[in-house]
């Protein structure tokens, strides 16, 4: 009998652990899968970083490409465009010139036509021919001869030289020497031109010296902006005249 309740009792105990056992084992098992799963975080995140550094790596390198081909093109556009021998220049301007020791200044308006040889690198030598025109105001006089017409004439030539070529752009200098002829009794009516206070119809040296830039349309083309200061020498006495000129500039032949 009392076998039979100490057997009763120490049953309890057998089935609590045999209740207890399976959930206990199934705990550790949570727990133990738990730091398996957490390294597979640091994989994904090096996995995308290096993916973002490769798409950056290659980003680079098809700029740097890009850079150099455009690099080679400009080279390429430069080369053929200041490796031409010859350019021939057409245009227009205006003057700032006083027809006489006593009168004042007028503005003339005027065309040119040079040619240049770039003979050595970007030094050259040009011929330049020169038309200017204008009224001159002679004030009240005794002749009869009001704002008469008057009329000049440049052939000069000399050094050209460019101290700056690039894709859009080209600078260059040049000095000028040779004879101008004025005419300046052409709108007097026969009149001795000296009479209005003119200078006489003479040819004399003139001196020249301007700088230009030219904006590029094309290797063979390109728009010439031109300021420059003609030193004439009417009247045994110089004049210092300050002018422009826009023209259009065409390049030919080969070096």
């Amino acid at each position: 009998m009392h076998f039979r309740k100490f057997s009763g009792y120490a049953l309890y105990p057998l089935l609590a652990f045999l209740l207890l056992f399976p959930s206990a084992s199934r705990a550790q098992d949570s727990t133990s899968q738990q730091p398996a799963a957490t390294p597979q975080q640091p994989d994904q995140s090096q996995s995308s970083s290096s993916n973002g550094q490769n798409q950056a790596q290659v980003l680079r390198e098809a700029q740097a490409r890009v850079n150099a081909r455009r690099r080679v093109r400009i080279r390429q556009i430069i080369q053929d465009t200041y490796s031409h021998k010859y350019e021939l220049n057409f245009g227009g301007g205006s003057l700032r010139f006083t027809p006489g020791n006593s009168l004042q200044r007028l503005n003339e308006a005027g065309w040119i036509v040079d040619a240049t040889d770039y003979f050595h690198g970007d030094l050259g030598v040009t011929a330049d021919f020169r038309g200017y025109y204008g009224t001159a105001y002679t004030g009240t006089n005794p002749y009869s001869v009001f704002n008469p017409s008057i009329s000049q004439y440049t052939f000069m030539g000399g050094p050209t030289y460019r101290f700056f070529k690039g894709q859009h752009w080209a600078w260059t200098a040049e000095a000028l020497a040779g004879a101008g002829h004025g005419n300046f009794g052409t709108g007097t009516h026969g009149l001795p031109p000296e009479l209005v206070g003119l200078y006489q119809d003479s040819t004399v040296l003139n001196f020249l010296g301007g700088a230009s830039a030219d904006y590029n349309l094309s290797p063979a083309v390109a728009f010439r902006f031109t300021a420059n200061e003609l030193i004439t020498n009417y009247g045994s006495s110089f004049q210092e005249n300050l002018g422009g000129n826009v023209g259009i500039v065409y390049r030919f032949g080969r070096k």
